[in-house]
């Protein structure tokens, strides 16, 4: 009986993949080119799965010649509360995005309209919410109501910071009450919801737009799917908490592509703002 000898490849003569190269669709499982997925937009060639951006793609992607003059950007948290190793976290978080917290906020154009453009970054700790994101958030929203510009919010978040305890959390009602006198005034609010908006997020200012927004399989919701399930001790609807699921009932306003999410917006304020 002949055998065939078996032939070990060395270490050295596999194939090598630069880091990176490939990435795989959380939605379908798809393995997809890093490059192709960037000409898309990030979104997934094969089920229109919408990856996360940063938010200075946004900025490049939504507004007018990319121009954004921020504003407050010397705003950084502290550790009130000394929390263990949350120095360290916001540290490596700030060299790692560039960011000095995980929100963006200043004055742009969309379609030629002046606007008030904050975005969050989920690169930058789950773009948790600290007193920090509050407060430029805050300050979005007072800059809108003082200058009498349409405010547009694109969220991305895990929720409220849990390393600055009850300081995160009064940034809920803090946003919320800023939001309530920029209605008083009838000017308008468009919120974006990305993936995933959840947590504080989703229970203050991302979730009282005059305009809500949603890009296609965004995670929303308070809590996660799996929390609920070990709440309530049953399984959810499939799709539940997905952009589309909240779209058929009622919490958002319309599901659009990132492709579509400028034209969309230029629409919009032509139709609110510039003809009102």
């Amino acid at each position: 009986m002949w055998f065939k000898k078996k032939i070990e490849a060395k270490a050295e003569d596999k194939l090598q993949l630069p880091d990176g190269l490939w990435a795989k669709c959380e939605a379908c499982g798809e393995i997809l080119y890093r490059k192709e997925l960037e000409k898309n937009l990030w979104i997934c060639l094969k089920c229109q799965f919408h990856f996360r951006i940063s938010c200075r793609d946004y900025i490049t992607l939504l507004l007018d010649d990319a121009q954004f003059e921020e504003l407050d950007a010397h705003l950084e948290p502290l550790d009130p509360l000394e929390f263990p190793n949350y120095k360290k976290k916001l540290k490596e978080s700030q060299q790692k995005m560039q960011l000095r917290d995980a929100v963006v906020y200043g004055l742009a154009k969309i379609g030629e309209t002046p606007i008030v453009f904050t975005a969050m970054d989920f690169g930058f700790m789950g773009g948790s919410m600290g007193s920090v994101v509050g407060e430029k958030v805050a300050r979005a929203i007072r800059r809108a109501y003082e200058d009498e510009i349409p405010l547009i919010i694109l969220s991305a978040s895990g929720g409220a910071r849990m390393q600055e305890g009850i300081l995160s959390l009064m940034q809920l009602a803090k946003t919320s009450a800023e939001l309530a006198l920029l209605n008083q005034k009838r000017i308008p609010y468009i919120s974006i919801l990305t993936h995933p908006t959840t947590a504080g997020v989703m229970a203050s200012y991302a979730s009282l737009g005059d305009i809500i927004i949603a890009e296609p399989g965004a995670l929303l919701g308070f809590t996660g799917p799996r929390v609920i399930e070990q709440t309530i001790g049953s399984k959810l609807p499939p799709g539940f908490q997905r952009s589309d699921f909240m779209l058929e009932h009622g919490l958002v306003d319309i599901v659009v592509s990132r492709k579509d999410l400028r034209n969309t917006l230029i629409k919009i304020l032509n139709i609110i703002w510039k003809h009102a």
